[in-house]
Protein backbone atom coordinates (compact mmCIF):
# COMPACT_ATOMS: atom_id res chain seq x y z
CA UNK A 1 0.00 0.00 0.00
CA UNK A 2 1.37 3.39 -1.02
CA UNK A 3 1.69 6.01 1.72
CA UNK A 4 1.03 9.70 0.93
CA UNK A 5 4.06 11.92 0.60
CA UNK A 6 4.79 13.95 3.74
CA UNK A 7 3.99 17.65 3.32
CA UNK A 8 7.11 19.72 3.53
CA UNK A 9 6.76 22.90 5.65
CA UNK A 10 7.42 26.03 3.64
CA UNK A 11 9.54 28.78 5.26
CA UNK A 12 10.13 32.42 4.35
CA UNK A 13 12.07 33.18 1.22
CA UNK A 14 15.00 35.59 1.26
CA UNK A 15 12.93 38.19 -0.59
CA UNK A 16 10.11 37.97 1.98
CA UNK A 17 12.58 38.39 4.84
CA UNK A 18 14.18 41.44 3.19
CA UNK A 19 10.78 43.06 2.59
CA UNK A 20 9.69 42.38 6.19
CA UNK A 21 12.90 43.78 7.66
CA UNK A 22 12.66 46.86 5.43
CA UNK A 23 9.08 47.59 6.49
CA UNK A 24 9.98 47.07 10.14
CA UNK A 25 12.96 49.43 9.83
CA UNK A 26 10.76 52.12 8.27
CA UNK A 27 8.21 51.82 11.08
CA UNK A 28 10.95 52.04 13.73
CA UNK A 29 12.48 55.09 12.03
CA UNK A 30 9.09 56.80 12.03
CA UNK A 31 8.35 55.94 15.65
CA UNK A 32 11.70 56.75 17.30
CA UNK A 33 11.46 60.59 17.02
CA UNK A 34 7.95 60.56 18.48
CA UNK A 35 9.11 58.30 21.32
CA UNK A 36 12.09 60.57 22.07
CA UNK A 37 9.81 63.62 22.18
CA UNK A 38 7.41 61.81 24.51
CA UNK A 39 10.26 60.82 26.85
CA UNK A 40 11.53 64.41 26.89
CA UNK A 41 8.04 65.70 27.70
CA UNK A 42 7.79 63.21 30.57
CA UNK A 43 11.12 64.50 31.94
CA UNK A 44 9.81 68.08 31.79
CA UNK A 45 6.73 67.15 33.80
CA UNK A 46 8.74 65.10 36.34
CA UNK A 47 11.20 67.94 37.01
CA UNK A 48 8.43 70.56 37.14
CA UNK A 49 6.48 68.44 39.64
CA UNK A 50 9.59 67.97 41.80
CA UNK A 51 10.27 71.71 41.73
CA UNK A 52 6.68 72.61 42.55
CA UNK A 53 6.64 70.14 45.46
CA UNK A 54 9.84 71.65 46.84
CA UNK A 55 8.47 75.20 46.67
CA UNK A 56 5.21 74.15 48.34
CA UNK A 57 7.15 72.40 51.10
CA UNK A 58 9.20 75.54 51.74
CA UNK A 59 6.02 77.59 52.07
CA UNK A 60 4.43 74.99 54.34
CA UNK A 61 7.48 75.01 56.64
CA UNK A 62 7.34 78.80 56.88
CA UNK A 63 3.68 78.60 57.91
CA UNK A 64 4.16 75.65 60.25
CA UNK A 65 7.11 77.15 62.11
CA UNK A 66 5.94 80.77 61.82
CA UNK A 67 9.43 81.61 60.62
CA UNK A 68 11.01 82.90 57.43
CA UNK A 69 12.25 80.17 55.08
CA UNK A 70 14.52 80.34 52.02
CA UNK A 71 14.11 78.01 49.03
CA UNK A 72 17.28 77.66 46.95
CA UNK A 73 18.28 76.05 43.69
CA UNK A 74 21.74 74.57 43.99
CA UNK A 75 24.27 72.24 42.42
CA UNK A 76 25.51 71.18 45.86
CA UNK A 77 25.05 67.43 46.28
CA UNK A 78 25.08 67.79 50.09
CA UNK A 79 23.27 71.08 50.79
CA UNK A 80 22.89 70.22 54.47
CA UNK A 81 26.64 70.76 54.90
CA UNK A 82 27.69 72.90 51.92
CA UNK A 83 25.14 75.08 50.14
CA UNK A 84 25.61 77.59 47.33
CA UNK A 85 22.61 78.94 45.41
CA UNK A 86 22.58 78.61 41.60
CA UNK A 87 20.08 79.88 39.04
CA UNK A 88 20.09 76.60 37.11
CA UNK A 89 20.60 74.16 39.95
CA UNK A 90 20.01 70.44 39.70
CA UNK A 91 18.93 70.20 43.35
CA UNK A 92 16.78 72.27 45.70
CA UNK A 93 17.28 73.03 49.37
CA UNK A 94 15.09 74.51 52.10
CA UNK A 95 16.60 76.36 55.06
CA UNK A 96 15.40 78.62 57.85
CA UNK A 97 16.69 82.17 57.51
CA UNK A 98 19.14 82.88 60.38
CA UNK A 99 17.77 84.82 63.33
CA UNK A 100 19.56 87.57 65.22
CA UNK A 101 19.73 87.10 68.98
CA UNK A 102 19.16 89.86 71.52
CA UNK A 103 22.92 90.17 71.97
CA UNK A 104 23.37 90.89 68.27
CA UNK A 105 24.80 87.50 67.25
CA UNK A 106 23.33 85.74 64.23
CA UNK A 107 22.37 82.10 64.51
CA UNK A 108 23.53 79.68 61.85
CA UNK A 109 21.10 78.69 59.14
CA UNK A 110 19.00 75.62 59.84
CA UNK A 111 18.74 72.99 57.13
CA UNK A 112 15.26 71.55 56.67
CA UNK A 113 15.17 69.36 53.57
CA UNK A 114 16.57 68.97 50.04
CA UNK A 115 15.60 67.19 46.86
CA UNK A 116 16.74 66.27 43.36
CA UNK A 117 15.55 68.11 40.26
CA UNK A 118 17.52 67.00 37.25
CA UNK A 119 20.75 65.24 38.16
CA UNK A 120 19.29 62.00 36.80
CA UNK A 121 17.67 63.60 33.74
CA UNK A 122 20.01 64.66 30.96
CA UNK A 123 19.64 67.99 29.13
CA UNK A 124 17.26 69.53 31.68
CA UNK A 125 17.38 73.27 32.31
CA UNK A 126 15.62 75.12 35.13
CA UNK A 127 15.64 78.88 34.63
CA UNK A 128 14.53 81.10 37.49
CA UNK A 129 15.63 82.89 40.67
CA UNK A 130 18.38 81.22 42.68
CA UNK A 131 16.51 81.94 45.91
CA UNK A 132 13.02 82.86 47.01
CA UNK A 133 11.90 83.52 50.59
CA UNK A 134 8.58 82.91 52.31
CA UNK A 135 7.58 84.79 55.44
CA UNK A 136 5.55 83.37 58.31
CA UNK A 137 2.28 84.05 56.44
CA UNK A 138 3.42 82.17 53.32
CA UNK A 139 4.02 85.24 51.17
CA UNK A 140 7.14 86.03 49.15
CA UNK A 141 9.44 88.45 50.93
CA UNK A 142 12.74 90.20 50.18
CA UNK A 143 15.81 89.37 52.26
CA UNK A 144 19.43 90.20 51.51
CA UNK A 145 20.77 88.05 54.37
CA UNK A 146 19.37 84.57 53.83
CA UNK A 147 22.45 82.79 55.16
CA UNK A 148 22.88 80.98 51.81
CA UNK A 149 25.93 81.77 49.69
CA UNK A 150 25.36 82.98 46.15
CA UNK A 151 21.98 84.68 46.22
CA UNK A 152 19.50 86.99 47.86
CA UNK A 153 15.72 87.02 47.98
CA UNK A 154 13.84 89.78 46.17
CA UNK A 155 10.15 90.20 45.42
CA UNK A 156 8.75 90.11 41.87
CA UNK A 157 7.47 93.29 40.25
CA UNK A 158 5.73 91.75 37.22
CA UNK A 159 3.77 88.64 36.32
CA UNK A 160 4.49 85.97 33.75
CA UNK A 161 2.27 87.81 31.25
CA UNK A 162 1.14 91.40 30.94
CA UNK A 163 -1.61 92.29 33.37
CA UNK A 164 -0.96 89.38 35.72
CA UNK A 165 -0.16 89.76 39.41
CA UNK A 166 3.56 89.90 40.32
CA UNK A 167 5.11 86.43 40.46
CA UNK A 168 8.40 84.59 40.12
CA UNK A 169 8.51 81.87 37.51
CA UNK A 170 10.77 78.88 36.93
CA UNK A 171 10.94 77.64 33.33
CA UNK A 172 11.57 73.89 33.00
CA UNK A 173 12.78 72.67 29.61
CA UNK A 174 14.41 69.54 28.20
CA UNK A 175 16.25 69.21 24.91
CA UNK A 176 13.94 67.46 22.45
CA UNK A 177 10.70 68.28 24.28
CA UNK A 178 7.91 70.08 22.43
CA UNK A 179 6.35 71.32 25.68
CA UNK A 180 7.89 73.52 28.35
CA UNK A 181 6.38 74.12 31.77
CA UNK A 182 6.45 77.03 34.20
CA UNK A 183 6.32 76.76 37.97
CA UNK A 184 4.81 80.10 38.97
CA UNK A 185 5.09 81.49 42.51
CA UNK A 186 2.87 84.53 43.05
CA UNK A 187 3.70 87.34 45.43
CA UNK A 188 0.86 86.22 47.68
CA UNK A 189 2.29 82.68 47.85
CA UNK A 190 0.12 80.86 45.31
CA UNK A 191 2.07 78.12 43.48
CA UNK A 192 0.96 76.49 40.24
CA UNK A 193 2.14 74.83 37.02
CA UNK A 194 1.26 76.20 33.60
CA UNK A 195 1.97 75.32 29.97
CA UNK A 196 3.06 78.30 27.80
CA UNK A 197 1.92 76.47 24.66
CA UNK A 198 -1.67 76.69 25.90
CA UNK A 199 -3.81 79.77 26.45
CA UNK A 200 -5.13 80.46 29.92
CA UNK A 201 -8.92 80.65 29.98
CA UNK A 202 -11.88 79.90 32.22
CA UNK A 203 -12.03 76.42 30.72
CA UNK A 204 -8.26 75.80 30.56
CA UNK A 205 -6.56 76.76 33.81
CA UNK A 206 -3.44 74.81 32.78
CA UNK A 207 -2.46 77.45 30.20
CA UNK A 208 -0.18 80.40 30.88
Amino acid sequence: MLTPRAHRSRGFTVIELVVTITIFSILVALGVPAMRTWISNVKVRAVADALQNGVRLAQAEALRRSRQVVFSLTNSTSPQTSLTAATNGTYWSINYVPLTSDDGTTNAQTFIQSGVLSSTSANVTVTGPAEICFNSTGRLVANASTGVTGGTCTTPTAGLSAGEAPAWSYLVNVTGADHKLYVVVALGGQVHLCDPSQTLSSTNTYGC
